[in-house]
């Protein structure tokens, strides 16, 4: 059976990008750089406007405000073509162009639930929030990980992650702190049908 993750990264105040900065918000460093080439092998879930945004990255299409991939960027550009994909759409035309993507028309909550179920190795979103939100909301997820980077986006953030979210209760299950600014925390969800009464004990 799979594990699902939902994995984000994020600013400090929840937005998933920002108008004008870089990917990683510029900050990433070594620590982080080597921990990303350490993850295992995974097939990736998206919807239409993650592939639509992660293809043209990957045929050359440069994010606007800069005139050129960073060398970091590059990199991650290209382990995700390398990797499988899996893209939820309704909308998007077969055949895919990026590399290593099948498109899937099917319900995604009951497709990503049989793929669960039918196969092995690990399964995690890439942006997607409303994907990650539905596969959250219906139970689906067995690890929430988020990477938060020290920065506020007041002004320029875009994609607020957790509008439109239920309650979740998170236990922590990992924790770490890269080159010295960069937080991962990671849990279990449990999706809440009302808040907990009472005191925790």
């Amino acid at each position: 059976m799979s594990e699902l993750l939902v994995d984000f990264i994020t600013s400090l105040d929840g937005y998933a990008s920002g108008e004008g900065w870089p990917g990683f918000w510029g900050l990433e460093g070594p620590e982080y750089l080597a921990w990303l080439g350490e993850q295992p092998e995974v097939t990736y879930l998206m919807g239409a406007n993650t592939y639509r945004l992660m293809s043209g990255f990957a045929s050359g299409e440069v994010p606007k405000g800069q005139d050129e991939f960073r060398p970091e960027e590059e990199a991650s550009v290209d382990q995700l073509t390398q990797a499988s994909k899996v893209v939820f759409s309704s909308s998007l035309e077969e055949p895919l162009t990026w590399a290593n993507s099948t498109l899937v028309r099917d319900d995604a909550v009951e497709a990503v639930r049989a793929m669960k179920s039918s196969r092995s190795g690990l399964l995690s979103t890439i942006g997607s929030l409303s994907l990650s939100r539905s596969l959250l909301r219906a139970g689906l997820v067995d690890r929430f990980r988020v990477v938060m980077f020290p920065v506020i986006t007041g002004a320029t953030g875009e994609e607020r992650i957790y509008d439109g979210y239920p309650d979740v209760a998170l236990e922590m299950i990992e924790h770490r702190t890269f080159d010295g600014r960069i937080q991962l925390v990671e849990y279990e969800p449990r999706v809440l049908e009302h808040p907990p009464l009472g005191t925790p004990a």
